[in-house]
């Protein structure tokens, strides 16, 4: 009885495909989308920049960061972990300390470019790769009255920037360049490729 037990979990285990180092439930959706499975364990670590460190950096440091944390309580199986900010001038913003913080991020971002960026790593017995994409995004005018709608909507809370573009946000982008699923949270091409290296794919 112990025996099939045990070997009930492991074929459970083998099921359950990759982790993902996020507890995002839109890079969840993304991973759905392309076939993977997947289990979610969230990483826990400090996210906050080093005084000087360019955004590009930032995020790269964290999806590796984040993806070393969780291989460590799982060191045989594949870990994929990212990190994505939105970076103004090339200052890092990342998700909204309120709502009225909110409503001063998405007036910045009004009228004018800004990019998104996300990092990935993906973390094997072999070693970590990783990989970065970057997004040219263009806000259209935003009235006062957009913003305060959208953002007591709630949608804005937990988003980088304080918009999520797959949601009511995704109306004021007048011009993208780039990755839309990268602005989302996780680049499926990119992530795909990583995925297919390490023979997931």
């Amino acid at each position: 009885m112990v025996a099939a037990f045990v070997c009930g979990v492991l074929a459970l285990t083998a099921n359950i495909g990759i982790i993902l180092a996020s507890g995002s439930p839109r890079r969840a959706e993304l991973l759905t989308q392309i076939g993977v499975s997947f289990q979610v364990v969230p990483a826990d670590i400090d996210e906050t920049p080093v005084q000087g460190e360019a955004a590009f950096a930032y995020v790269q440091r964290m999806a590796s960061e984040k993806a070393a944390a969780v291989a460590k309580l799982f060191p045989n199986r594949l870990v994929l972990a990212a990190d994505t900010s939105v970076i103004v001038d090339g200052e890092i913003w990342g998700k909204p300390l309120s709502r009225q913080h909110a409503k001063v991020m998405l007036r910045g971002l009004s009228g004018r470019s800004h990019q998104v960026m996300t990092a990935l790593a993906v973390h094997t017995a072999a070693g970590v790769e990783q990989d970065l994409s970057v997004t040219e995004v263009v806000f259209a005018e935003l009235s006062a009255a957009q913003i305060d709608t959208y953002v007591d909507s709630g949608d804005a809370d937990d988003k980088a920037g304080a918009y999520g573009i797959q949601g009511a946000a995704g109306r004021f982008v007048k011009h993208l360049s780039g990755s839309y699923s990268g602005v989302m949270g996780l680049p499926l091409y990119e992530t795909a490729v990583l995925l297919d290296k390490a023979g997931m794919t």
